[in-house]
């Protein structure tokens, strides 16, 4: 096994092991490895070791990754920031967007989506701690956000991602995830069924408050180049 298979292997056990202790079924919860900054031979390693969904977060690094890696059948999420000029390439290609912030970045991302292409999964990015250096909606603005989002035609809402402020303490890091996560289920919208909660620094604490996609770099590829 290669480096980064035994980490992958690592990562599985603790995300097992963190859905037993939150009562979940096995594979509740994806993995997303965030391969931001890594050369596509890293990605190649993940790949052959089972890993099939991928995260980027810079868009030129991530299509010339992309067309490095044509011949895998890789699932490509966009994790970055999103600048409106932006918005074409990423509506073309990927199948995932998280850091959906605003609404104008998701009616272009609908307007300028293929339609060759099937309807761009989207989660938007709620700034959970009210963070001022942090993009994202508002709590108190995301009831109104869902349904503004929902009638899109090219995209199809699957739930909210958070990057909470960072805390090494267990229960400050599982708190901004159970009042997000309470909070979209009071919005009573069964599609909503995506949580991309939780990084290598709280993965336990965000399984524990209902993550189903965990998003993981360092733990799986080492510290960013």
């Amino acid at each position: 096994m290669t480096a980064i298979a035994v980490k992958l292997h690592k990562i599985h056990n603790d995300i097992r092991q963190a859905e037993l202790d939150a009562q979940r079924e096995e594979s509740f919860v994806q993995l997303l490895a965030v391969s931001k900054t890594r050369p596509a031979e890293d990605i190649i390693e993940a790949y052959q070791a089972g890993q099939r969904q991928f995260g980027e977060s810079y868009l030129q690094e991530a299509l010339i990754k992309q067309k490095q890696l044509s011949c895998y059948q890789i699932c490509w999420h966009f994790i970055g920031p999103i600048q409106s000029n932006k918005t074409r390439q990423i509506a073309a290609h990927f199948s995932w967007v998280h850091s959906v912030d605003r609404i104008k970045i998701a009616k272009r991302l609908s307007e300028q989506r293929p339609e060759k292409l099937p309807p761009l999964n989207i989660c938007l990015q709620v700034n959970i701690s009210n963070e001022q250096s942090k993009s994202g909606i508002l709590l108190d603005e995301l009831a109104q956000a869902v349904e503004q989002v929902s009638t899109l035609a090219n995209l199809k809402l699957r739930g909210v991602m958070a990057i909470p402020q960072p805390a090494t303490d267990y229960e400050q890091q599982c708190k901004p995830y159970r009042q997000l996560f309470q909070a979209v289920k009071q919005l009573n919208k069964p599609e909503l069924t995506t949580f991309s909660f939780g990084m290598t620094g709280d993965l336990k604490g965000a399984i524990a408050e209902g993550a189903t996609m965990v998003r993981v770099g360092t733990a799986l590829f080492g510290a960013r180049i």
